[in-house]
């Protein structure tokens, strides 16, 4: 599952943009959050962590891999030399060995593997402060909606001034270390960070996109 849609599902409602043109005294905005997570220092080291994990399971699942196929290679080899008897118990070691990767397979990669608890030990904490910021600023600018640009919703257009991600990134600073405003970036990594928005890369007026309010 992918981030932003585990995010989403914490998140958002979405209704549709016919019903929030209904509600036209309503004020509405958006974030992007791939935007957001990109400039949270935090989220990148772990993925990195995650990355590191699931690289060294899939080392560990190939050298397994590569022993089973030398086994059964052995086997086709020997098999014209062997009594039934061997024969059962070669067989039974090469069924043994490939339960033992499927085993291995379901543990590390499975639907409830160490991958994905490790996903949700390490993220969701995460996604908990970027549902919280937001919740927050659209609480502070009394925002009825807040879509998620990045979620895969029908928006086929957004207005800059209604996105509000730098606002959450800055509330986001209150309690763990973010990108400075000037310093964001969508896309590619940015090293300098700010640990609090009250620290002066924080401050509105930087880079990035253009933070607004909503709409009337």
């Amino acid at each position: 599952m992918k981030t932003r849609n585990l995010i989403l599902l914490a998140v958002l409602m979405v209704f549709g943009l016919a019903s929030v043109k209904a509600q036209g005294n309503q004020k509405y905005a958006y974030v992007d959050t791939d935007y957001i997570l990109q400039n949270i220092p935090e989220y990148g080291d772990v993925q990195e962590e995650i990355n590191r994990m699931s690289a060294n399971w899939q080392k560990e699942l190939k050298t397994l891999r590569d022993k089973l196929e030398q086994m059964k290679r052995d086997f086709q080899t020997e098999a014209v030399l062997l009594s039934d008897d061997m024969k059962n118990k070669k067989e039974a070691a090469i069924a043994a060995k490939e339960q033992e990767l499927t085993n291995l397979q379901l543990q590390y990669f499975g639907p409830d593997g160490e991958l994905f608890s490790k996903r949700i030990e390490l993220i969701q904490p995460i996604q908990e402060k970027v549902y919280n910021a937001i919740t927050q600023v659209a609480q502070i600018k009394n925002y009825s909606f807040v879509f998620d640009k990045s979620a895969g919703a029908a928006i086929l257009y957004c207005n800059d001034k209604f996105d509000i991600s730098d606002e959450v990134l800055d509330e986001i600073g209150n309690v763990m270390q973010t990108v400075r405003r000037q310093d964001r970036r969508r896309g590619g990594n940015t090293p300098s960070t700010s640990g609090g928005s009250s620290s002066g890369g924080n401050k509105p007026g930087g880079g990035g996109v253009n933070p607004g309010g909503g709409k009337k």
